[in-house]
């Protein structure tokens, strides 16, 4: 079945760096688009960040777009979402997905603070 693990989110300071990975199996990856979302308390689950493949065209949401960058690695079925100049409300969960599939992962949580 499909499965979806993502990893390296923690605590960073305002105007900080961090890089999401997402690790999957239980479909060939490399046939299928990849997004990832974020969740913050009290808040609906947004879509952050999308890539296709092939061809890998992204696209982001306004709120992160020319600071967050995605990408992705299909000899290791995974996608990353390489998080600069972070804000306080860029705080969350982190979840990543394939769009075809109703499968999502634990996340992985980012906290943005002082």
């Amino acid at each position: 079945q499909v499965q979806l693990v993502e990893s390296g989110g923690g605590l960073v300071q305002p105007g900080g760096s961090l890089r999401l990975s997402c690790a999957a199996s239980g479909f060939t990856f490399r046939y299928y688009a990849m997004n990832w979302y974020r969740q913050a308390p009290g808040n609906e689950r947004e879509s952050v960040a999308a890539i296709t493949s092939p061809g890998g065209i992204t696209s982001y949401a306004e709120s992160v777009n020319g600071r967050f960058i995605i990408s992705r690695e299909n000899a290791k079925n995974t996608v990353y979402l390489q998080m600069n100049s972070l804000k306080p409300e860029d705080a969350a969960v982190y979840y990543c997905n394939v769009p075809q599939f109703s499968s999502w992962g634990r996340g992985t949580q980012v906290t943005v603070s002082t």
